[in-house]
């Protein structure tokens, strides 16, 4: 991402989802301005962050149509061989998993890996470990998605709470078709995003690597 693209994403208007998060900001400094001038500071500060952190910057997924691509910014730290979360009631086979870690720089926007029809949408009550720890993926509070493909195969997603987030927003319905790269949900303040592939689909991408959501391909499907 060049300088250009880094100011654009900065500067990006918000998700919905901070809108009353930005709103209590600007009334907190303009109460200030009337009873306690620090307030104000506060007030402007804490807009300024909401600004950044709701960020919803535009992306461009790639035209081709059999490749999975980052369901969410931030950086891979596990991939690895795991069983998908039980409460979708799939077929107790171990899938590759791609963790990707959201910090609260990340833009927290989560995104269709793939073009899909969401199956079922299950959430799972639990903890708020620190979202960089394997054991989130199994006892953090989640949101799982399971898409179905065309051709049937099964592609989970699944939003996982942090040690700061305490809130998973789900915008998507059952039955509803997604596009790739769209926009699906978001959580936060710093969170995981877990990608569960299909059978026989090889991770293009390696632990640490850098992961823009809706542009970054993480795996193609395998070849009929």
């Amino acid at each position: 991402m060049d300088i250009l693209e880094s100011v654009k994403s900065v500067l990006s208007p918000p998700h919905k989802a901070g809108y009353p998060f930005i709103l209590s900001g600007v009334v907190t400094a303009f109460v200030g301005l009337l009873l306690w001038y620090p307030l104000t500071w506060l007030g402007v500060l804490f807009t300024l962050f909401c600004l950044y952190f709701f960020r919803d910057p535009e992306r461009v997924a790639p035209l081709r149509a059999n490749v999975f691509i980052a369901p969410a910014d931030g950086r891979v730290v596990s991939i690895e061989q795991a069983l998908p979360p039980a409460e979708l009631g799939l077929d107790a086979v171990p899938c590759t998993r791609v963790a990707i870690f959201l910090s609260v720089l990340d833009v927290h926007v989560n995104r269709a890996p793939i073009a899909a029809r969401v199956e079922k949408i299950a959430y799972h009550p639990g903890l708020f470990l620190n979202a960089a720890d394997d054991k989130a993926s199994d006892e953090n509070e989640r949101n799982a998605l399971l898409l179905r493909l065309d051709n049937g195969a099964p592609v989970v997603v699944v939003q996982i709470a942090g040690l700061i987030a305490r809130r998973i927003l789900c915008d998507a319905t059952q039955g509803q078709v997604l596009a790739a790269g769209e926009r699906f949900g978001i959580i936060r303040f710093g969170s995981r995003t877990d990608l569960y592939l299909p059978q026989g689909c090889t991770p293009l991408v390696a632990v640490g690597q850098r992961m823009i959501g809706g542009e970054t391909v993480i795996a193609e499907l395998p070849v009929a």
